[in-house]
């Protein structure tokens, strides 16, 4: 029983990281209808921006303080995920926004390898696992249960609580701003909302902003939980990513949310009592989005697309 409450909470925190990096694939999705491969590499460029943050601006007198790092390395991981989102989106993705869909989906793949191979004239030793500094203060919940206990540290406490208050005042933002009404007009019909006077270049823009925004903190939050970045971790944590978005219903918030959980269950339940072990786990993974593509492939939460004769 303590084995499999543990892993349980293994798999909601991991669910939770997930999550955060699939709300900006399904959000970009639901917009132009790309799914940007790259967004994985933007949440591992938060997490070096937090890095960075912290090893070259913070002053050495402040490190000691969570509520100071943990902040300020955040925003530093934000700050870097969104500049390199909107530098994308203005250069490799704008001009193509008319080309037939294989032309985006090549270009994402292209600046997934090219934002990888740009950390690594920073950090030449990025395809090792670098140290990351822990941020958050020490100890943690130990809670009983029958046969021992399930052990939860702050920084994954902290890592859940953050990410659900995010997904939920994003979902909030986009159904009750003017600015998410505009976006979810957008999604629905670009030309229609042009003549109602809305900027579907200025929308789309705000999209990656948000997305990259909730990508970048996830990356500093992951490495605070780990300890441990590479320059590996976003295409690995963004093919979950883009599982859980296609398994919650790629477009839907809700869904983005809950089949990140999912996934992450999937995870560390299968890692732990299914066939294989934890070398095997990815496979479990990637069954579940099999038989959801051929049995719902709109998803958990998604809408079948109509078409029209």
């Amino acid at each position: 029983m303590t084995t499999l409450l543990q892993q349980i909470a293994n798999g909601i925190v991991l669910g939770a990281v997930i999550g955060l990096v699939a709300l900006g694939y399904t959000m970009v999705y639901g917009i132009i209808q790309l799914i940007n491969f790259a967004h994985g590499e933007v949440f591992m460029v938060g997490a070096y921006g937090g890095l960075a943050t912290y090893t070259w601006i913070l002053p050495h007198s402040m490190r000691g303080h969570w509520q100071i790092t943990l902040p300020a390395s955040m925003l530093g991981g934000v700050v870097v995920a969104v500049v390199v989102a909107v530098i994308m989106e203005r250069f490799a993705y704008r001009p193509l926004r008319n080309a037939p869909r294989l032309a985006p989906l090549i270009t994402a793949l292209g600046v997934s390898v090219f934002l990888q191979e740009a950390v690594r004239l920073f950090y030449p030793d990025a395809k090792s696992a670098r140290p990351f500094p822990a941020m958050f203060v020490g100890g943690g919940l130990r809670l009983p249960v029958p046969g021992g206990q399930v052990i939860l540290p702050w920084i994954r406490v902290a890592l859940v609580v953050i990410a659900i208050l995010l997904a939920v005042a994003l979902q909030m933002y986009v159904n009750r701003s003017r600015m998410g009404r505009a976006m979810r007009a957008t999604a629905q019909d670009r030309d229609t909302a042009r003549l109602m006077g809305i900027d579907p270049d200025r929308v789309i823009v705000l999209t990656f902003v948000l997305g990259a925004a909730l990508a970048g903190v996830g990356g500093v939050l992951y490495g605070a939980y780990q300890n441990t970045i590479n320059v590996d971790m976003g295409f690995q944590n963004g093919i979950f990513a883009f599982t859980a978005a296609v398994l919650g219903g790629i477009g839907s918030l809700r869904g983005a949310v809950i089949g990140a959980f999912a996934i992450g269950l999937i995870k560390t339940l299968g890692g732990q009592y299914l066939p294989g072990g934890t070398q095997y786990d990815y496979v479990w993974i990637f069954v579940v989005l099999i038989l959801v593509l051929v049995f719902r492939p709109e998803g958990l939460f998604g809408e079948a697309e109509k078409v029209r004769a």
